[in-house]
């Protein structure tokens, strides 16, 4: 498409849209008929370690590999500096470990410090925030030979180079010791680093250097600063660790609580899945820490002998089992029982009173299904009143069936407003469900005020369907600024300042407004129309190999856009992953990684039919075809043979369509045919039509209404999807008065708006107070906005 044919269809779907915001817009609410109560567990958070959200984060360490277990040959994240002719080397060291659980630390041999001085630099993580007049601790553990007892200088530089803080350790010798120091700042500097240096010739072992403010939330070791923005979430729950971080990539990386827990020098650092080394000063105790403070109720997800590949024998899950068991018992046990004991020993010999346990994460299947009883029977043989938690990853378990599901959602924003209404026809004899994960994470920058709507229109269904969805939180939560491994997080910070995006208003919003029971209410709204989307086109493989030919792009006037010719190899393809090269006049794919591409195209394309034909080589799966692409990353594709070649399924941003049964084989070729028109997709397999899906119109308006039985307020939640402000006649049946309503509205000039770290609160919410006359009134609701009515 052209540009002249581009700006014509969009004034035409713009001039659509406006015309159809001449309907009128009603919101009925039954006042005077309260519906189900609404579980007071409904909104709370997800902690999971990913982004650098706890080492780096809400755990405020400023020295990264403070325990030099990051590489066993390299010193990671420290650099070391000599002046004049000084002459120094360092080498990791597990000869003489401060502990067996800590084993590695860092030999510093200084051979002539004659003329100069030798520094080891730490620079964090990304930098260390220093604020001025604040205090911090500084401690090391440290041995020698020959006889060196010190000095080792330690100072806080700017970055400039300047001393913000400065002391210095003495009393070394050959056995291990720890030496502390309390520093002051004289100045603020979110850039500094730690120097520790020395003047004269020494071998000398160091280990847990570390340097952490003394201010913390509420003393219990933790950045305040982010800790408050939790806070003001009002969470009644906390789910943590994980996320994919519980699973591991392999068993040998799953997240094992046992070894989170006691002294921080004994506690082993173990790979992330999300590409660092976590320390675990965030441990399980910490977790279960920041919870009470939170006045949230704890949900601990354990590994249910799964990995993301490998699976725990059925003959050796009783470790897994009894991991399970003592996991509780260190939560809520007395403290005459073993663990019980051992949370009295860190510092807390009241229980926690955990009530919530997730059996697994994202894990389903078989092997699921075979593991799931096995935590079932022992947990609640010994806990009954335990509440415990089943993946729904492809099917629940059903033997037994569980209490609560956690369902997961990703998408973009019109994926949410159509979900709105899913629950309203949900069994309610089956089970209640936990929407653990859920975000807008496509088609919206880098988290903008149109994802915020797109999200809180799925809230208000949630809400109002709260006799069955009992809890929901949205992920992830945290991001290091310097280390995005998710696209799209509720709050993102540097090592000094932190914003929200425009979606933590919403959740902020929902929670603080909580009513008691449900109000129910009638909406109606004018329809917005779902355009075509447009994009380039690829093929793919997930676990798999094949090879592709005679792809081809035809507009909808039967001009080619694209025809492949693969005498130039890849020249006009850009691949993503995988091992890519031109065999025979077909484009091959020989890896077995997952979710890799080759695109090509332009994203502006609209109303084409892509065709081509695929072979299979080899692999678990069949083949991936992106096609309305936006960016050569996204999730937008026909996946054939999908989920362990089982199913055909399309995976497109704004459509809902149930995969199909169906297997891709090996070795044949397939004909692979996409017509897209308009809001409509039709995916064609050997000429068999597979799926036949159109974009449905959403509504404008999306609400919930609740009551507080305390003040007897009425709390209506509205959300306007459109882009343009929609005059609305609000009838509140039932009652003959209205005093006054509180409004807090959350919008924008641009539906594209962002926080951003130098401008973090350009979308936030506005209160006002409203003037009713009766319980019938208009109201207009901006476009793009989120509102809540407290109306007395």
């Amino acid at each position: 498409m052209n540009l002249t044919t581009f700006r014509s269809w969009f004034v035409l779907a713009l001039t659509a849209a406006t015309m159809a915001h001449a309907e009128p817009a009603n919101i009925t609410v039954q006042v005077n008929k309260p519906g189900h109560k609404i579980a007071p567990t409904l909104w709370g958070i997800f902690f999971e370690d990913i982004n650098l959200s706890a080492d780096g984060g809400i755990y405020p360490e400023l020295v990264r590999n403070r325990s030099f277990e990051d590489s066993e040959t390299v010193m990671e994240y420290w650099s070391l500096a000599t002046n004049g002719v000084a002459k120094a080397e360092v080498a990791i060291d597990d000869s003489k470990p401060l502990n067996p659980f800590n084993r590695r630390s860092l030999r510093w041999n200084i051979s002539d410090a004659s003329g100069g001085k030798v520094s080891l630099i730490n620079e964090g993580y990304y930098g260390m925030a220093m604020a001025k007049d604040a205090e911090y601790r500084f401690s090391i553990s440290a041995r020698s030979t020959n006889g060196f007892t010190g000095p080792l200088t330690v100072t806080v530089e700017s970055k400039a180079g300047q001393p913000l803080a400065q002391g210095k350790i003495e009393g070394l010798s050959g056995g291990w010791k720890t030496f502390t120091l309390d520093l002051k700042a004289n100045a603020t500097d979110p850039q500094a680093r730690l120097v520790i240096g020395a003047d004269k010739p020494a071998t000398v072992w160091l280990d847990m250097v570390s340097l952490m403010p003394k201010k913390t939330w509420k003393d219990h070791g933790l950045r305040p600063d982010l800790c408050e923005m939790l806070a003001a979430l009002k969470p009644s729950f906390v789910r943590f660790p994980g996320g994919c971080w519980v699973e591991g990539d392999n068993m040998s990386k799953m997240y094992h609580w046992k070894n989170t827990i006691g002294d921080i020098a004994c506690r082993t650092p173990l790979w992330n899945i999300w590409q660092y080394n976590a320390t675990h000063g965030l441990g399980y105790h910490e977790y279960l820490q920041l919870s009470e403070d939170l006045g949230a109720e704890p949900m601990f997800c354990i590994n249910v002998g799964m990995s993301h590949k490998e699976v725990v024998p059925m003959d050796q899950m009783g470790q897994w089992v009894q991991d399970a068991l003592d996991a509780i018992e260190y939560a809520n046990g007395p403290t005459h029982t073993v663990w019980g004991s051992l949370r009295a020993a860190n510092g807390h010999p009241k229980p926690f009173n955990m009530k919530y346990l997730e059996i697994g994460n994202e894990n389903g299947g078989p092997a699921y299904h075979e593991r799931w009883p096995l935590f079932v029977k022992a947990i609640k043989a010994k806990y009954p009143q335990m509440q415990l938690i089943a993946n729904v990853w492809h099917g629940c378990p059903t033997n037994p069936p569980p209490a609560i599901i956690d369902e997961h959602y990703y998408n973009v924003p019109e994926f949410f407003m159509a979900q709105a209404g899913k629950y309203d026809s949900y069994d309610r004899k089956g089970p209640k469900v936990f929407v653990g994960e859920y975000a807008v994470t496509r088609d919206c920058g880098l988290g903008n005020l149109r994802a915020a709507v797109g999200e809180a229109a799925f809230m208000t269904g949630m809400e109002r369907n709260s006799d069955v969805v009992i809890m929901a939180s949205y992920a992830p939560l945290f991001c290091h600024a310097n280390h995005k491994r998710w696209p799209i997080n509720l709050i993102n910070f540097d090592s000094a300042r932190a914003f929200g995006l425009p979606g933590y208003y919403v959740q902020k919003m929902f929670s603080e407004h909580r009513g008691d029971v449900t109000v129910p209410l009638d909406v109606k709204s004018p329809a917005m129309d779902q355009p075509g989307r447009g994009g380039n086109v690829g093929v793919g493989t997930w676990a798999t190999q094949a090879e592709f030919k005679d792809i081809k792009v035809t507009g909808k006037d039967g001009r080619v856009l694209f025809q492949s010719d693969f005498s130039k190899g890849l020249s006009g393809w850009k691949t993503n992953g995988g091992k890519w090269e031109v065999v025979d006049g077909a484009l091959r794919q020989t890896s077995r990684d997952n979710g890799v591409h080759a695109m090509t195209g332009d994203k502006n394309w609209r109303d084409y039919t892509l065709s081509l034909r695929s072979r299979k080589l080899g692999g678990a799966e069949g083949f991936l075809i992106p096609f309305q692409a936006q960016r050569d990353k996204e999730k937008s594709w026909w996946n054939l043979g999908g989920w362990g070649n089982k199913r055909h399924g399309l995976e497109v941003p704004g459509i809902h369509a149930d995969p199909v049964a169906g297997v891709i084989e090996t070795g044949r070729w397939y004909d692979i045919r996409i017509e897209c028109l308009g809001p409509r997709v039709r995916c064609y397999l050997d000429g068999k039509l597979i799926h036949d899906v159109t974009r449905e119109p959403l509504q404008s308006l999306y609400a919930s209404a609740s009551r507080v039985k305390k003040t007897g307020e009425l709390i209506l939640k509205v959300v306007n999807g459109n882009s343009q402000p929609l005059a609305t006649d609000i009838n509140l049946k039932g009652l003959s008065k209205v005093k006054t309503a509180t409004v807090i509205v959350l919008t924008s000039e641009s539906a594209l708006d962002e926080n951003t770290l130098d401008e973090p609160t350009k979308v936030v919410p506005k209160t006002q107070t409203l003037n009713i006359t009766g319980p019938s009134f208009r109201h207009t609701f901006p476009g793009n906005s989120v509102t809540v009515l407290r109306l007395k």
